[in-house]
């Protein structure tokens, strides 16, 4: 066994995800800080996003009077808010719909790609039907923004997404829209891909070798501080090499809540339980953990690739009702009521949408098709009001009747709850400057 730590073991604990990313090539990055807003309602956001395309007539924009091929299997259920319905397979939901916000009238000009589509979705940049998996002159990804601007105040990962890399389609690219894009891969998130459900569940990522104890780790740290602190004293290669970065990549990797943060196996079965005991449930739970110990942004991705899960082309009622709909109805639940007895959700921004809904008419196959002309998201926390619903689709779901809306304005309402404003100008690895999102426009009839 090696009497000390190399250099070669501390670059591999550092590896950010799949992309061999250092933490202190992370770590540098947040340097840049501004100072705080006063308008700042969140100081983080989790984003349950549900890849493929959920039916927003199924769950949160059900057309009870609208013809049989239009309205489908199910009933719409009152809610806690009068005049409130969501689909009768979101009971849990129902109960909370005082804390949150629908958006109703949501339309952008992606119909057929989703990778385009996802894009569009999660940066406010919609490119029409250029589709295509993630490219580094991308716009980047919330979390990726997020963690430039307001880096976290622990010694914890600003962005995290999981528990995949959505793909476009089954053996595609990875999708665009989750990436660091043009501000560069250090800003990408730290992807967890294994399944938190899992009994052996770790994230080897933030983890030293299994024969490198954590003693080993502090003697290093000591060393490091001693140099710091006598500098005459003779430094060996690795001290050379390391610089005040690599030293609080030690401190990232040892911190107890950057480790505290992903032990879920410490969360009561009861918990655990609520949230469900599959990927999805446990990794919005893990999402929650992160949030506490100081992490940014935290995004689930709900499908590993785009026509996985809520890509309802054919069966779209038996999936919704024997599997998605209640699992993502324990999820989300579980998720606002943990954070309301935290006293978190305040501060926390909650986002749950998908690319696009669902064609209004059901199909041969008893599913629904893509639909980018109107759909629906949920919003909860972070400035956002409470029993609320904004704009309105027709009769049959298909076109927004009122206050129409495009990922662009739900995009720039988010940066705006985060404090980040839509005009703000970042420069990429060439020094060349954009601007967030310059065409959308904060909803302020949906914020506090």
């Amino acid at each position: 066994m090696p009497s000390e730590i190399s250099r070669r073991q501390l670059l591999q604990m550092g590896g950010i995800g799949c992309l061999n990313l250092s933490l202190p090539q992370l770590l540098r990055a947040d340097q840049q800080t501004v100072s705080e807003s006063k308008a700042r309602r969140a100081d983080s956001c989790i984003m349950i996003f549900l890849n493929g395309g959920p039916s927003h007539l199924d769950m949160w924009d059900m057309k009870p009077n609208a013809p049989a091929e239009i309205r489908g299997e199910f009933k719409p259920v009152s809610t806690t808010v009068p005049g409130i319905q969501l689909s009768e397979h979101l009971p849990r939901l129902g109960k909370l719909a005082h804390e949150t916000t629908i958006v109703r009238s949501v339309h952008h000009g992606v119909n057929n790609s989703h990778a385009a589509a996802v894009y569009a979705a999660l940066t406010g940049h919609d490119r029409g039907e250029n589709g295509g998996g993630a490219k580094p002159t991308d716009y980047p990804a919330i979390g990726s923004v997020l963690g430039k601007v307001y880096p976290p105040v622990k010694p914890v990962v600003p962005y995290v997404s999981m528990p995949y890399i959505t793909k476009e389609g089954a053996g595609g690219p990875p999708q665009p829209g989750f990436f660091g894009g043009w501000l560069g891969r250090t800003y990408d998130p730290l992807f967890v891909l294994r399944d938190p459900n899992a009994t052996d569940f770790q994230v080897q990522e933030l983890s030293p070798p299994a024969e490198v104890p954590s003693v080993r780790l502090q003697s290093r740290q000591e060393l490091l501080r001693s140099i710091r602190s006598n500098p005459t004293a003779r430094m060996d290669r690795l001290a050379r090499e390391m610089n005040g970065f690599q030293q609080n990549a030690f401190d990232l990797l040892t911190s107890n809540s950057t480790q505290q943060a992903f032990r879920i196996e410490q969360e009561s079965d009861r918990t655990r339980d609520s949230y469900g005991r599959n990927i999805y449930g446990q990794s919005v739970l893990l999402a929650r953990r992160l949030i506490e110990a100081g992490t940014r942004m935290a995004c689930v991705s709900w499908a590993p690739d785009a026509n996985a899960t809520w890509d309802t082309h054919g069966g779209n009622f038996n999936s919704l009702k024997t599997k998605l709909l209640p699992q993502l109805d324990a999820a989300v639940s579980s998720l606002l009521n943990d954070l309301l007895a935290r006293g978190m959700l305040e501060r926390t921004l909650v986002v749950v949408t998908g690319e696009f809904g669902r064609s209004p008419k059901v199909n041969a196959a008893a599913g629904r098709d893509h639909w980018n002309f109107c759909y629906g998201l949920m919003m909860a926390g972070g400035g956002i009001k409470r029993g609320h619903v904004f704009g309105a689709s027709d009769k049959i779901g298909g076109r927004p009747s009122s206050n129409p809306v495009t990922p662009s304005d739900i995009i720039a309402t988010v940066y705006n709850c985060l404090g980040i404003s839509k005009e703000l100008e970042l420069r990429d690895g060439l020094d060349r400057p954009y601007t967030l999102v310059p065409w959308g426009d904060v909803i302020e009839d949906v914020l506090i």
